[in-house]
């Protein structure tokens, strides 16, 4: 057993069709559905990009963490995920995701304790640690004068 457990109240809403949204107490509601039509237009947040989004908020969320512990200061960080929604048998599922992050620094040496945040941040993202499928990372570090 852990010694730390949190629990996360998530409520969903359906509203009609294939829509619907979800209320975090106190928080501004996410409306979700899925592509209407044969054209494939997205009203609201799909399942699929709210799981892809959480693994890269955490990732980016853990890389923050360490950044802190290191005592060490970015000027701007930026990540774009692609989630891949392929059928399985005979259901879909997110088979991988994949992360390039833009990282930009000042001039400064340190470039590889930031290398090493980034490693961190992918390693104990307890989000991306939680799904089945397997994530992977590409970081660009830009060093600004």
């Amino acid at each position: 057993m852990t010694e730390r457990l949190d629990e996360h109240h998530i409520k969903v809403h359906w509203t009609g069709g294939k829509s619907g949204r979800v209320v975090v107490e106190g928080r501004e509601e996410i409306k979700t559905g899925i592509p209407s039509g044969s054209d494939g237009s997205v009203q609201h947040y799909t399942p699929e990009e709210l799981f892809v989004a959480a693994g890269t908020v955490c990732f980016m969320n853990s890389f923050v963490y360490f950044t802190k512990k290191m005592h060490i200061e970015f000027k701007s960080f930026e990540a774009e995920s692609v989630g891949f929604l392929e059928q399985v048998d005979r259901s879909f599922e997110v088979t991988r995701i994949h992360t390039k992050t833009r990282l930009v620094i000042a001039a400064g040496g340190q470039t590889k304790k930031f290398e090493r945040a980034l490693e961190l941040g992918a390693k104990y993202c307890f989000i991306a640690n939680s799904m089945k499928c397997p994530t992977t990372h590409e970081h660009e570090i830009i060093v600004e004068d």
